[in-house]
């Protein structure tokens, strides 16, 4: 049973630009396939409907008000920052807006394609106006803004108000292209052949795109994790769950026109170079010795395969971190074959003074972690550790099973988890092996991207007391989906129908709260910008709730509960005089000051003043710790090694509060 956190987002793409080649073509209305749906739709639809309804964990009601609401996540998907369609578009789309529910149990999809059609046509005229605004040249000395994310905004009244939005949108795109150093003509280039290559796109948009994005629209209006794949998708998603795919070990996602990095493979070329972070924004993707390509707008899957290539080849990504006013930057990876292997467990040692912590970091609770934890268990024995770091920030999950067995190593025996079904059956599932791998002083370290299995382990952790529990409240992902095929073995289709994931079980920890929706709570909370308010499974759209059902039959096998104020007391008088987390708070500060901003300045003078500022402000503080660590400052940032890394403060203070619990226990 796999219960990892689906971080991927299968790909709704129709979209937006560009293939590899940059053509300089015109292409008019008539170019636009007029898209209907394909004889096997009809089935797969009404298969999809009837298993969801059948076996999914949720029990919905497929009536009017849930057509409503798919009919809006529809119209999201296909215009999410409300850039191609007017309200009065919208309006003469609304009479789909109560017929979607029937439409989904006989198999019929006119409201799909009627919608979609539309939605192409007023794509491509709206990229048809951005090319004639390339034809005189844009400056960039008026002092105005464009708003970031229009996808509360409402709809433009009619086509001058997008006019205005589209006129802002160019020049922003211009703008970024100047500030990277583009002359006119270099920035009229590259927009032309992105906005023209946006229009063959469109010109290419098949009916497996409309059906993929509109049961895609259906499948998330039930909850965040139940999704319909294509049968080129399943494909993707079953070379991603046998770790076969070669590349550079990212999980990617479209938001808006940007190809994005959701999360990063333990042990992969990404991760390794420790220099992509979830949230950046791949803009560019270039083979070796071959220029660039840009690839804003893409397809996911077009993306990926530029991406994807031979083992030991390698692949350049033009990166654009997260942010309003960021540069962008350069980074050459060596592509590889994720394996299992890469991805395993490790151990390290911290010395702090004249006494050792032992660092245990999980990447993924992948089959067979808690036999090569062991092993790392007894190395750290030998090295006469006093006390043990599990470090499980970013592990999105992996086997159920390895949760309940690493669990066991740190217990005599006991229940671990409960697993409830929508018919309100509970499994109990224990570690039983009456043996303990370790039993001295014990910290699980997590994040907001600690998910799933993650959870559960932490959980277990805690409610017997067995560890203190530190950083930052947990994702929130407490619930198991199956993978199934839509294809029966009669069926005579010439194409596969695909594949459905949804939601089957949801689990409870052992003290009879769901992890789902809230996540571990820490026992001592790390500062930190990360607000479960903001991001993990609370923020997810129709997110299962959190509930409880009756606990487990469990005893605590010690009581650290009583000693986390006097450890907490500890570490709130460290931090205080930490200049790493003088840092961290400076940084949540500035953070929090802006975070709410969705304006970017369109004025060049205004952005090169504010990237100096940000620039000048990074620099400051690299010296501030060169100067900490008795090295030389650097003169500037283009004198900082590319293979840069800040010390990690939250795991140096994790090790100290382990030193702290191992004092108090053995006292």
């Amino acid at each position: 049973m796999i219960c990892r956190i689906r971080l991927s987002v299968i790909a709704a793409s129709i979209v937006l630009a560009a293939s590899a080649q940059a053509l300089e073509a015109n292409y008019t209305t008539a170019d636009l396939p007029t898209l209907v749906s394909e004889p096997q739709h009809k089935t797969a639809s009404k298969r999809i409907t009837r298993r969801f309804e059948k076996s999914h964990y949720k029990q919905f009601q497929l009536n009017d008000d849930f057509s409503s609401n798919v009919f809006d996540r529809y119209l999201e998907t296909l215009d999410y920052n409300r850039l191609f369609l007017t309200q009065e578009e919208v309006d003469k789309l609304a009479k789909w807006r109560f017929s979607i529910d029937e439409q989904l149990r006989d198999g019929d999809t006119a409201a799909a394609y009627d919608i979609f059609n539309e939605t192409l046509k007023q794509r491509f005229n709206r990229y048809q106006y951005a090319l004639k605004l390339l034809d005189k040249e844009i400056t960039f000395d008026t002092d105005e803004e464009m708003i970031i994310d229009r996808s509360e905004e409402p709809w433009a009244k009619n086509d001058a108000e997008l006019d205005e939005l589209w006129r802002q949108r160019v020049k922003n795109d211009a703008l970024n292209l100047k500030l990277a150093g583009k002359t006119w003509p270099e920035i009229q280039e590259t927009l032309s052949k992105r906005y023209n290559n946006a229009l063959k796109r469109l010109t290419q948009t098949k009916s497996e795109d409309v059906f993929q994005v509109y049961l895609n629209a259906f499948s998330r209006e039930i909850d965040p994790h139940t999704s319909y794949l294509s049968p080129r998708n399943a494909e993707q998603f079953q070379s991603e769950m046998n770790l076969s795919l070669e590349g550079i070990g990212a999980v990617l996602q479209v938001e808006d026109d940007f190809t994005v990095i959701r999360s990063l493979v333990a042990g992969g070329p990404a991760s390794n170079s420790k220099k992509l972070s979830p949230g950046d924004r791949i803009i560019g993707v270039g083979q070796e010795d071959k220029p660039v390509v840009d690839v804003i707008g893409w397809r996911l899957d077009d993306v990926v395969q530029l991406i994807k290539g031979p083992k030991g080849s390698k692949v350049l990504l033009q990166i654009l971190p997260d942010g309003a006013n960021t540069k962008s930057y350069t980074v050459t990876l060596v592509r590889e074959k994720i394996r299992l292997e890469d991805r395993a467990v490790k151990s390290e040692v911290i010395e702090q003074g004249n006494k050792k912590v032992g660092v245990i970091s999980v990447p993924s609770f992948y089959v067979g972690l808690a036999e090569d934890t062991k092993k790392e268990i007894e190395k750290l024995k030998g090295d006469k550790v006093s006390g043990v770091v599990i470090d499980l920030r970013n592990n999105g999950g992996g086997a159920l099973s390895e949760a309940s067995a690493l669990t066991g190593l740190f217990i005599n025996s006991g229940p671990v988890v409960q697993v409830r079904d929508s018919y309100g059956r509970v499994k109990v599932n224990s570690d039983s092996d009456n043996m303990v791998y370790y039993d001295g002083p014990l910290t699980v370290l997590i994040n907001r991207y600690s998910a799933s299995a993650s959870e559960i382990f932490a959980a277990a952790l805690q409610d017997y007391g067995r560890a203190v529990i530190l950083g930052e409240q947990s994702f929130g992902k407490g619930t198991v989906q199956q993978h199934r095929s839509l294809n029966h073995i009669y069926d005579l289709f010439d194409k596969p129908l695909g594949h459905v994931q949804y939601t089957i079980q949801k689990f409870y920890r052992i003290d009879g709260g769901s992890t789902q929706h809230m996540g571990v709570v820490p026992d001592i909370p790390f500062p930190t910008a990360v607000d479960p308010e903001e991001t993990g499974e609370s923020v997810e759209d129709n997110a299962l709730p959190w509930d409880s059902i009756n606990p487990a039959a469990y005893e605590e096998v010690s009581a650290l509960a009583k000693l986390v104020p006097n450890l907490d007391k500890a570490h709130q008088v460290r931090i205080k005089s930490d200049e790493e987390f003088g840092f961290i708070l400076a940084d949540i500060a500035q953070y929090k000051a802006i975070k709410d901003k969705n304006t970017i300045s369109l004025s060049e003078k205004a952005r090169i003043a504010q990237q100096e500022k940000e620039d000048k402000q990074r620099l400051e503080r690299l010296n501030e710790r060169q100067t900490m660590m008795g090295k030389k400052p650097f003169a500037s940032l283009d004198d900082v090694p590319s293979d840069y890394e800040e010390p990690d403060a939250y795991l140096d203070e994790a090790a100290a509060i382990t030193l702290d619990l191992a004092k108090k226990v053995n006292s």
